[in-house]
């Protein structure tokens, strides 16, 4: 339905057959899994594609202006998912990182990218709205590198993912700003200053008006009629709406989109209007981006070359010293040092705002061309920003303030490993009043137990030094807890052959690290979620209204098929006692069922079936 509505659309717009729709799918299908699997973002495989097919590349489309007058609907359905993206609460969590961290960098990148671009001779109006759009970096991007790398929860992760949040928000004060600093004149309007701004405020409250009292009982009487696609009709009308109404007042179709979003953000109906909404968004988003590469002039670039990557390397690194320095009066400097780095380039809102401000007249057509073509340069960099900061950064080594380090322990027992496995399995030891000496190569770990009362050293118990200095070599027993296979079978190793009078107990990752424990000789092994998970098994089956005494003979049912299958797998292999494991295994049932009962054909066959009936009944008996 998505693609049909956005290929109509596009037809209308521009009058063209078919093959254009065909090139438009195809174009995005090759070319974004390309881009996505070198790690260059989909943002940059729609525009490489738009660019292919477009006036300067295959020549299949000749007015792509067309294209982008439908595509940016795209940009109003994001700015609505933002908005339900947003709930007071969340915002309020991050208000810091948020409307500080936030707000400065996008204040400090304008005055600094603004001012430069002033002291070149360039005008006021074409100054700011430069510098807005390149203040913005990509949120597709960045996010998407946080994920793979595994960083987006940690701190200077999150303090990305705030600013790029509220850059997400200026984009709509930003669009309402370029839409005054258009140069048509008011008189062309019929409207004066004053009157316009009282019809956009007018506007804006009746929209907030309608959303508090009126969507949710609408949603509620649609929903109660069961009609799914009046529902999806409706979140389409309610985001398509709200843009009108903000647009014939005067502002941004954007601004009344993400309006509509945040007063939906609460409503019961808010992941059922994202999910109806999402395949429109992303095929629209896809086609605005597509459209973005088409209206790149490629010769332009190509004839100026120079001056493409000169304004790249201008506005990268004075962004990037705009980001550091106000991440720097709440950061350190290798956290500050990442946040600049990640928000160096530019974002995908650039060319929303780029695209207006050619359609207003604010820039000229070779204005928005290059300033286009340094934001998409400036994305392909980006995955390039790991590399860079491994050169930058040296590695921090962790503060070992408030640490003791192992040494010179002689506790009865040693534990190796203070995670989720090593605190509840050492709180035996401690309540039986065993001497505990306890390590970890975690300082994080360490910091916390010790808020909690629990005196932890600091070792890697990978190391045959430490373990000696943990006291490894009189402890009675060594429980290893970690949590890595790797560095449990490198302890294992150790201690087997440095230290075989201690008694080894062993975290086991899972069935096929228990198979390899009890090979390497430990004296007892247990698989990390094995307990656990029989116990919520055994309460699966009370809160079932089993009778205790069945669910006993249940779970000592489970019990011995484990160990049985567990001796053959260590004799046979792994895939030994497979048939004792129990199984969800389908129960062959006709295809549809008998109309009658079933009958024999003949006497004789009676005669035998009665007969071997009654012989079964006996035995039973």
């Amino acid at each position: 339905m998505a693609g049909e509505t956005a290929a109509a659309a596009v037809a209308a717009a521009e009058g063209f057959d078919l093959l254009h729709a065909v090139a438009l799918l195809g174009a995005g299908v090759v070319a974004v899994p390309i881009f996505r699997r070198l790690g260059l973002g989909s943002v940059l495989g729609y525009l490489a594609a738009g660019i292919a097919i477009g006036p300067f590349g295959l020549r299949l489309f000749r007015d792509p202006a067309a294209i982008l007058g439908v595509a940016e609907l795209g940009v109003v359905m994001l700015l609505f998912v933002i908005g339900l993206e947003l709930k007071p609460s969340r915002l309020w969590s991050l208000r810091r990182d948020i409307f500080g961290l936030g707000i400065a960098q996008v204040v400090v990148s304008i005055l600094a990218l603004g001012g430069v671009a002033m002291l070149f001779g360039v005008s006021f109006p074409v100054a700011l709205i430069a510098a807005m759009g390149l203040s913005l970096s990509s949120t597709a991007i960045v996010l998407q590198m946080l994920d793979e790398r595994g960083e987006t929860s940690a701190p200077f992760g999150q303090k990305i993912f705030s600013v790029l949040l509220l850059q997400d928000l200026a984009i709509v004060p930003f669009l309402a700003i370029e839409s005054l600093a258009s140069p048509v004149p008011a008189a062309e309007t019929g409207l004066s200053p004053p009157i316009k701004i009282a019809i956009a405020l007018a506007a804006v409250a009746g929209l907030i008006a309608v959303g508090r009292y009126l969507l949710n009982p609408i949603f509620a009487a649609i929903a109660a009629s069961k009609a799914r696609e009046v529902l999806t009709a409706a979140a389409l009308l309610v985001v398509l709406g709200a843009a009108l109404a903000m647009e014939a007042s005067g502002l941004s179709m954007a601004m009344g989109a993400f309006l509509a979003g945040v007063l939906l953000s609460e409503s019961s109906y808010r992941h059922e209007l994202e999910a109806d909404i999402e395949p429109f968004r992303g095929l629209l988003l896809g086609l605005f981006f597509l459209g973005v590469g088409m209206t790149l002039d490629v010769s332009l670039i190509l004839r100026d070359w120079w001056l493409v990557l000169l304004i790249v390397a201008v506005f990268m690194v004075l962004k990037s010293a705009a980001v550091y320095a106000v991440a720097r009066v709440r950061s350190g400097h290798g956290e500050a040092t990442r946040i600049a780095l990640y928000l160096a380039q530019g974002g995908e809102f650039a060319f929303v705002l780029y695209a207006a401000a050619g359609t207003a007249g604010i820039f000229s057509a070779e204005t928005a061309a290059r300033l286009t073509a340094s934001v998409i340069v400036s994305m392909a960099l980006t995955p390039l920003v790991p590399f860079l900061l491994r050169l930058i950064l040296k590695p921090e080594k962790d503060s070992m303030d408030g640490i003791d380090v192992a040494e010179n322990l002689s506790g009865t027992a040693l534990v190796i490993g203070w995670g989720r496995f090593g605190q509840v399995a050492s709180q035996a030891l401690l309540a039986h009043g065993t001497d505990v000496s306890i390590i970890d190569d975690d300082t994080e770990m360490i910091r916390a137990a010790a808020r909690f009362g629990f005196k932890i050293y600091y070792g890697d118990g990978t190391r045959l030094d430490v373990l000696r200095a943990a006291g490894a070599g009189t402890a009675k027993i060594i429980a290893v807890c970690v949590d890595k296979r790797e560095s449990t079978d490198r302890i294992v190793e150790l201690i087997k052959a440095e230290f075989p009078l201690a008694r080894l107990l062993v975290r086991s990752y899972d069935r096929g690290h228990t198979i390899d424990l009890i090979n390497a000789g430990v004296d007892y092994q247990i698989r990390e979620v094995y307990e656990s998970a029989l116990l919520f098994g055994e309460a699966a089956l009370r809160e079932l209204g089993a009778e205790p005494d069945e669910v006993a003979q249940v779970m000592a049912d489970v019990r011995r098929r484990d160990e049985e299958r567990l001796e053959l797998q260590l004799a046979e292999g792994i895939f030994a006692g497979r048939d004792l494991v129990r199984g969800a295994r389908p129960v062959p049932t006709p295809l549809s069922p008998p109309k009658r009962p079933a009958q024999t054909i003949n006497e004789q066959e009676a005669a035998a079936a009665e007969a071997e009936e009654k012989e079964e009944r006996e035995e039973i008996g």
